[in-house]
């Protein structure tokens, strides 16, 4: 067995018990070697089933005769193999919009328990760590290409990252293996081919040992990171406690008390742990945004713009919204058979709990000038009721307001506005997920 067939059983180890292991098979040199190397590996030890998984993007004439060359390979080792057809969505990066297709494709193969393996290898991670540094990456972008992680309802593995690509190439020569050459590889117009072209060669020139080199300063920034996200999980679990008396928003927030006592850079570790279950993450320059929001007035209601949705202030948390909460809801809706709820677009559910009050019944959202009767305190402004309650800005445009005819009956989910005379009956909103937000 060779040196290289025992570092790859060894690296595979922790997945030696998984359901199936997916090959992302390309036709290129890594994929064609790591599928080679478990064919024949599956011979004289138990591995899980083994298939291979072929993805054609349509985007070059050359890659319509890759498909048949990856089956020709497969059926040669006895390995199944799928091919996916995907759309690529047209945008600023054709690579990056290939990258996604590919991978919403490799999302649907594996399943719960399994594995999906690809073949990058140790110059493509320099290569990486070199294109993240030029745009001026963090320690997180400096990992570059972490081992494992999860893919889907599996995991994805890349298990020859330790490996060179000349050591791949002498085995493919060794064992007589053929396989093919994305021309768009040669087009130094793309930064990652000029970087593999013309700058790391000549790097590797006067530093022989430069993409090892590489690779390990990426080990070292992936190990950093890792004691910066438990740094960030110990600072959100003082943060992390919901706002009790607004509970049922069911919306992501954070105390903002103990994240403004953190230092200016543990303040952005943990909201950048935070958000990356949510949206992208701001550039460096964005996050002058996160400070304004942070020293707004206490009567301001200051909002931070990300790219997939925004942050708000109030009463004393950060509130994440996206999704529906985004867009103002629409109104008045009749309410036809209050014994029933009703659906309201973009925002959720209204019920009537109680003794249903007497029709006609329609909700409506503010507008602006709502005056409410209340027992014993007589006709009040919505607006001060609000104040008096704190309902933080973003959620007043959204509150349900039971109305019959003309007469405001009720807000929704709010202390003593919520409720009929007597308490004979109660208006209950259940409102709009918030995990149209998550990324």
């Amino acid at each position: 067995m060779s040196n290289l067939s025992i570092q790859l059983l060894q690296t595979l180890k922790p997945w030696r018990n998984a359901k199936a292991w997916h090959v992302a098979l390309s036709g290129g040199l890594d994929s064609t070697v790591l599928l080679h190397l478990l064919a024949q590996l599956r011979q004289t030890h138990a591995l899980p089933a083994l298939t291979a998984v072929h993805v054609h993007h349509g985007l070059q004439a050359a890659a319509d005769a890759w498909p048949a060359h990856c089956q020709a390979l497969c059926d040669s080792l006895g390995v199944p193999l799928q091919v996916f057809h995907v759309q690529v969505r047209p945008g600023a990066s054709l690579e990056r919009a290939a990258r996604e297709a590919r991978y919403r494709a490799f999302e649907a193969v594996t399943q719960a328990d399994e594995v999906l393996l690809t073949g990058q290898h140790r110059d493509d991670q320099a290569e990486t760590l070199l294109f993240r540094l030029l745009r001026g990456a963090g320690v997180s972008g400096l990992s570059s290409m972490p081992h494992e992680r999860a893919l889907g309802l599996g995991r994805m593995c890349r298990p020859l990252l330790d490996v060179s690509r000349a050591e791949l190439e002498a085995y493919a020569r060794s064992h007589a293996l053929n396989w093919v050459e994305d021309p768009s590889n040669t087009q130094t117009a793309f930064s990652r081919n000029y970087l593999r072209h013309e700058v790391i060669p000549a790097l590797t020139k006067r530093w022989p040992q430069a993409t090892a080199s590489m690779a390990r300063t990426a080990a070292h920034c992936a190990e950093a990171q890792g004691l910066l996200d438990e740094l960030a999980q110990q600072d959100l679990a003082a943060a992390n406690t919901p706002h009790t008396e607004f509970a049922w928003l069911g919306l992501p927030s954070l105390a903002l008390a103990p994240i403004a006592a953190l230092s200016a850079a543990r303040q952005r570790n943990v909201l950048r742990y935070w958000l990356a279950g949510f949206t992208q993450l701001p550039d460096t320059d964005h996050w002058a945004g996160w400070e304004a929001l942070r020293d707004a007035r206490e009567d301001a209601h200051p909002i931070w713009k990300l790219a997939d949705g925004q942050l708000h202030r109030a009463s004393g948390h950060v509130w994440w919204l996206a999704g529906d909460w985004l867009r103002q809801p629409c109104g008045p809706i009749l309410w036809h058979n209050p014994e029933v709820p009703v659906s309201l677009p973009g925002n959720g559910q209204l019920r009537l709990l109680g003794d249903i009050p007497a029709g006609p019944l329609h909700v409506s959202y503010r507008q602006g000038g709502e005056v409410m009767a209340l027992a014993q305190r007589g006709h009040r402004d919505l607006k001060r009721l609000l104040n008096e309650q704190g309902v933080p800005g973003f959620v007043r445009g959204r509150l349900p307001l039971l109305y019959r005819n003309d007469q405001l009956l009720a807000v929704a989910n709010l202390n003593g506005l919520a409720f009929g005379p007597c308490g004979h009956w109660q208006l209950q909103w259940l409102p709009t997920s918030s995990d149209q937000g998550l990324s």
